[in-house]
């Protein structure tokens, strides 16, 4: 459970510790400095002592092990005050968000689709353009789907079997459907759980699949590229209603480092705030 301390905005003269009181640590990641700004502008005030920290240890983690560079595109759906400040990019460009509202959102869970018209928009996904055989899609998921029907979480949209490579992360109620610059479905058997969801594709003939802390090998031979934007919660007509702590989107990476420090994250949130 965080302190009094911590539960002080980041900003505030005694966020380091009052006098004589002994201290704590402050962010001080440059990266970090510049995203919790921004977050404080959109949510009208800074976040905790506890969440900014969270948010200055997990990006140093992913700086120290050479992921930050890999994402190109990323939001912290959790820890932020508000929707708003949910929506501020990690990395990237900020999504375009359809039809949410401030009650989706929760500090600790993070963002929750209704399953029928809410959903996120990017546009710019790879800001230095897509690369064939090298590609991640990232999803930390607090809570599944409570529909057994077909649903798409996220996908780099090219429309429907264009003849290109496409990227997504799509889920029954008892399997998982994924391609990483693939053409059709290459299916998984599970009851699908929470914590990350990935896919990461570092070479032409296979890639990584990781849910529920383990990683398996697909080899499924990469076709091609899609076009440089995503949805999230949507394909086509479809609707999630999964809840999202996070996601990122980018070139490709190490899932087993990724999947550590984002649940180090999430857990931490839950405890500051």
């Amino acid at each position: 459970m965080a302190t009094l301390a911590q539960k002080l905005p980041y900003t505030h003269p005694f966020a380091g510790g009052y006098p004589y009181r002994g201290s704590q640590r402050l962010p001080s990641d440059p990266d970090a400095l510049t995203y919790l700004a921004a977050v404080a502008a959109a949510d009208g005030a800074p976040v905790e002592v506890g969440v900014a920290v969270a948010v200055d240890d997990f990006i140093t983690a992913l700086k120290a092990d050479g992921l930050w560079s890999s994402i190109g595109s990323s939001c912290l759906l959790c820890g932020p005050r508000t929707l708003a400040g949910a929506l501020v990019p990690l990395r990237g460009d900020a999504p375009t968000a359809y039809s949410f509202a401030d009650g989706d959102h929760s500090r600790t869970a993070g963002l929750t689709g209704d399953g029928a018209s809410t959903y996120l928009y990017l546009s710019g996904v790879h800001p230095e353009g897509p690369v064939q055989n090298s590609a991640h899609q990232a999803l930390y998921i607090t809570s599944q789907t409570a529909s057994a029907s077909y649903k798409t979480h996220i996908r780099e949209y090219d429309g429907p079997e264009a003849g290109d490579g496409s990227t997504q992360i799509s889920q029954s109620a008892t399997n998982a459907y994924i391609r990483c610059r693939s053409l059709g479905d290459a299916t998984v058997s599970e009851s699908p759980p929470t914590g990350l969801t990935a896919i990461n594709r570092s070479n032409s003939s296979a890639f990584e699949f990781r849910r529920g802390g383990t990683s398996s090998t697909l080899n499924v031979a990469s076709t091609g590229i899609t076009d440089n934007n995503a949805f999230i919660y949507r394909f086509s007509s479809v609707y999630s209603d999964i809840t999202l702590a996070f996601y990122s989107i980018g070139t490709s990476l190490d899932l087993a480092k990724l999947d550590s420090h984002i649940s180090s994250y999430v857990t931490a949130i839950g405890a500051a705030i």
